[in-house]
């Protein structure tokens, strides 16, 4: 056995499956490992194993994963593609472009298996220049929203999104406004200011308009939130959304103009921060709102994760997503790993969420494009530069989830260890899934108990590890 300073330096994965067969004989097999270690620069990769009998040392932690106690079935993980990385893609010579695309979106077996993806109604801060689709002169309202277009999407997104559907024809697409068309705003601007009450009506009439044009091009939206951070007033573009005036546009325009359309995209709710939990319980706490919501999203710049659960707890029969957490240029790898697989990636499927969504997937080589006074320090998912493409600590934080967990599968019990944070599936193929963080400062030796199986395996500090069986 290696002493743990050793493990700093060398890492050893040495896995072995234990079974008994009908002559009561043991049968050793090894499960598919990937890695990521800042430390050894290993960057998502498969690694060769070493069979080796459970350790019976009852010092060591041991992972037991119960697949017979199953919770949420889970949509997918993936990335924001922001207007600004799609024109980004866009850009990109044919050749290099389609690679790209399949590595992400393709479930081969070097691709990552991408399956959700968020964009966004209007601009984002991330598009190259503020937009909705139905913009107009001050002072001049378009209630009967004659002059809708969604000409600024054709450009780029709309030609991206159609060949990401290609190469992954039920990936789940979810969309956020930033802000409305600013006639709509008590300020008349794209930033802050609120939704006028007498514009509830034609905001309504906009997002089905989109959802239908979006449909005529060929690309289904699964779900809406209703408003991108709803309590920040802050960015370019955004709008502030009380919970009761969300409540109150819920239950009379979205929700009932969505039925009357016969429009089956889901309602989902808030969309911020975990530290205001109450936002949409209260909403959910309304029956004439909650009948037309589907669930609540979350993000993480403040709260804590456990929070999903609290709604959770109010409202079980309602479903929660995990729909944005960033990484600040110009990344550093073994912070940002600690914090998105420990919280986010293991810590939002503990706490009920349905998906996780990274922010966002890519960007230039200085962070570019994003509107004036929108995120000058927001690092893609990957850095196009022409044809040139680095990968960026988002990328593998997704892939550890998103190549494995496919669409369908089932969050199953696992023991949670405070040094040892890891999330188990089962997926629609039957196999089992375990990602696990090492969140201690030495290398770890640890047991992974499944079935009458038995693995032992070793992470070095900071590692993190996803167990296929």
């Amino acid at each position: 056995m290696c002493k743990c300073k050793q493990l700093t330096i060398v890492l050893l994965l040495v896995l072995g499956l234990q079974a008994t067969n009908a002559d009561g004989q043991k049968e050793t097999s090894n499960p598919q490992v990937w890695l990521t270690d800042p430390d050894q620069g290993i960057l998502f990769k498969q690694q060769n194993q070493i069979s080796k009998p459970n350790s019976t040392d009852k010092n060591i932690s041991f992972i037991t994963v119960d697949k017979a106690k199953t919770y949420q079935q889970m949509d997918g993980f993936g990335f924001a593609l922001t207007g600004g990385s799609a024109m980004l893609i866009h850009k990109m010579s044919p050749v290099e472009q389609h690679r790209l695309l399949t590595e992400l979106f393709g479930t081969g077996e070097s691709e990552i298996g991408t399956s959700y993806l968020r964009v966004s109604i209007g601009s984002s801060d991330l598009d190259d220049h503020v937009f909705s689709y139905d913009d107009l002169a001050a002072g001049e309202p378009d209630t009967n929203l004659k002059k809708f277009t969604l000409a600024n999407d054709e450009g780029a997104l709309i030609p991206v999104l159609k060949k990401i559907l290609a190469i992954n024809p039920h990936i789940k697409i979810l969309a956020s406004p930033w802000s409305p068309p600013a006639w709509m705003k008590t300020n008349n601007n794209t930033s802050g200011g609120h939704l006028k009450p007498e514009y509830y009506h034609a905001y309504s009439q906009y997002l089905v308009k989109y959802i239908k044009g979006m449909a005529a091009k060929g690309i289904r939206i699964d779900a809406i939130t209703i408003q991108n951070e709803p309590l920040n007033p802050g960015n370019n573009p955004s709008m502030v959304m009380e919970a009761v005036e969300q409540a109150n546009f819920i239950k009379h325009n979205l929700g009932p103009d969505f039925k009357a359309a016969d429009i089956k995209t889901k309602i989902i709710l808030y969309d911020h921060n975990a530290d205001r939990s109450d936002y949409p319980i209260s909403i959910l706490d309304d029956p004439d709102a909650k009948k037309y919501v589907d669930g609540s999203a979350f993000h993480l710049y403040g709260g804590k994760i456990e929070a999903l659960s609290k709604v959770h707890d109010a409202h079980p029969d309602k479903n929660l997503y995990f729909t944005e957490e960033w990484v600040g240029a110009p990344g550093n790898l073994k912070q940002d790993i600690r914090f998105h697989i420990k919280q986010i990636i293991v810590g939002a499927p503990r706490n009920w969420s349905r998906n996780v969504i990274e922010w966002n997937l890519a960007s230039d080589p200085h962070q570019q494009p994003h509107t004036p006074g929108g995120c000058d320090r927001c690092l893609g998912a990957i850095t196009i530069n022409g044809d040139e493409v680095t990968r960026n600590p988002a990328y593998y934080i997704i892939a550890h989830a998103s190549k494995f967990v496919s669409p369908g599968s089932k969050r199953v019990a696992s023991n949670y260890f405070e040094e040892l944070p890891n999330v188990a599936y089962i997926t629609p193929a039957g196999k089992m899934v375990l990602i696990v963080f090492n969140d201690s400062g030495t290398g770890k030796t640890f047991n992974i108990q499944y079935e009458h199986k038995a693995t032992t395996e070793i992470l070095s500090a900071g590692a993190v590890g996803t167990f296929v069986f």
